[in-house]
């Protein structure tokens, strides 16, 4: 049986890294006959999910984990003026030791190397490839409208050479079923500072690949990938979706953490707390959380709170779990709420998903999240904070039905307030025992679960892709 190797290159970033290795995990499943090198690139910005890559290098001989050598970042200052070009101009840096380590420990192996899985931040990665001689596949981590989406904006580059602005009129793009409004787009599609042409290029980028794969199912976005076959790109394989459904291990006060907050569940009726959280970057200033907490009361539903502040210091903006609590909430809300509510700082997401006192979701709608939530059955109420969430918000409350719209247009480090009212109606419609949201994100969920086994449309994909990596394979063996 002819057995191959593959690289895969994640981005920095516990999203893109857990569902890089999440694939990885699911590939070894289906195929015996690959093997999987991970290069990580440690990154201050992106912390590393050591238990995670332990567990799957401990779980499985067939997967090894190569650590970059770390490397001196674009200034810090760049980083709060675009995100996107900072995370692409650093991953840019390592691609001499990218090659060095496939010289050094892959191609001088036994095994072929049948090609690279690079992440969509590491589109630069596609050069390596080419210099090496083998083929290149994209893991996408975001979704299939935005994968359009990138596709849409070298062409509208070269036509209209700025970015979008504030005061543009709705844009038509082909992966989406409504004209998107401004305030809708990804942040980085209305940044000045580099972060809209470093993600044109990517998605010119991906036109050189061998293969495009997305953690999306096709039942879910049928639109967006329908869109793809009016282009000249490469083959798509949606395999979706790829979630963590073990989640991170917790140790030390998280360990005791968890067990307080799985306890607390575990005495609610079902489907009856609305869960906040807003992911590992998520966070909200004083101001925001005092109307959060009114509207909360206000909707007189059970909630589980995970309340992150905005970090005081400048190492990279990441957010601490709030102290004083009593200092920042409202005066008495935490006597008020005592019976009824929970607030955390850290929070076990994905378990605390599949709970079945968990009743609706407010969410930043981060793709793994939306992910998530749709397979555990959990309607979402959307509050995006960055990046491409907005327009997430978008697709889930307006093409597809699947969302209540809480904010769709609000930006994390914009002047805008999301008063207690706003908070109250949506929490009150996001817990409406028989909504047509609720309804809808039932069948998505089961459809979600059927789209990953056998006879299952991501199943079948994979499949394909994994023909298609021994053809090519094959093929580059003969040059």
């Amino acid at each position: 049986m002819k057995r191959a190797e593959l690289v895969f290159i994640p981005a920095p970033g516990m999203g893109h890294l857990v569902s890089t290795l999440q694939f990885a995990k699911r590939l070894l499943d289906r195929e015996d006959r690959f093997s999987i090198t991970v290069l990580v690139i440690n990154a201050e910005f992106g912390p590393t999910n050591h238990g995670l890559v332990q567990s799957i290098a401990a779980s499985d001989t067939r997967v090894r984990f190569i650590h970059l050598p770390q490397i001196d970042p674009p200034p810090k200052e760049l980083f709060f003026r675009s995100v996107e070009k900072f995370v692409t101009d650093f991953i840019e840096k390592y691609r001499s030791h990218v090659k060095e380590a496939i010289i050094n420990h892959v191609l001088s192996a036994s095994l072929p190397l049948a090609g690279l899985v690079v992440d969509m931040f590491c589109s630069s990665m596609i050069d390596v490839a080419h210099e090496l001689g083998v083929p290149s596949y994209v893991f996408f981590t975001a979704n299939a409208a935005i994968f359009g989406f990138m596709l849409y904006l070298p062409t509208r580059l070269d036509q209209v050479r700025i970015e979008f602005r504030e005061i543009d009129p709705e844009s038509v793009i082909p992966s989406y079923v409504n004209p998107v409004p401004p305030g809708a787009l990804p942040s980085f599609a209305l940044n000045k500072e580099g972060g809209h042409i470093s993600m044109a290029n990517h998605g010119r980028k991906y036109k050189e690949a061998d293969g495009i794969i997305i953690n999306t199912f096709s039942e879910l976005e049928s639109h967006a990938v329908s869109s793809f076959f009016n282009g000249i790109i490469p083959p798509i394989y949606t395999v979706g979706p790829i979630i963590d459904l073990e989640g991170k291990t917790p140790s030390g006060d998280k360990e005791a953490k968890h067990e307080e907050i799985m306890k607390w569940l575990d005495d609610q009726p079902p489907s009856s707390v609305v869960f906040l959280c807003f992911g590992s970057l998520g966070s909200f200033g004083e101001p925001q959380l005092k109307e959060t907490a009114l509207g909360l009361e206000r909707s007189g539903h059970r909630f589980l709170w995970s309340v992150r502040l905005t970090s005081q210091d400048d190492n990279l903006a990441k957010p601490t779990d709030a102290q004083n609590l009593e200092q920042i909430l409202p005066p008495g809300f935490l006597e008020r709420t005592r019976g009824i509510g929970m607030i955390c700082g850290w929070a076990p997401q994905v378990e605390v998903l599949a709970h079945k006192a968990i009743g609706g979701f407010v969410s930043h709608c981060g793709w793994n999240s939306i992910l998530e939530s749709l397979w555990h059955g959990v309607p979402i109420a959307t509050w995006p904070l960055y990046a491409e969430q907005q327009t997430n918000a978008f697709q889930m409350v307006r093409d597809l039905g699947l969302a209540v719209e809480l904010k769709i247009d609000y930006r994390l480090g914009s002047s805008m307030l999301v008063m207690a009212e706003e908070i109250e109606k949506a929490v009150r419609c996001l817990m409406e025992a028989d909504s047509e949201v609720r309804k809808r994100v039932r069948e998505m969920s089961e459809k979600s679960r059927e789209a990953v086994i056998e006879g299952g449309s991501s199943y079948a994909s994979l499949g394909r892709l994994i023909e298609a990596i021994m053809a090519n394979n094959t093929a580059s063996a003969r040059k």
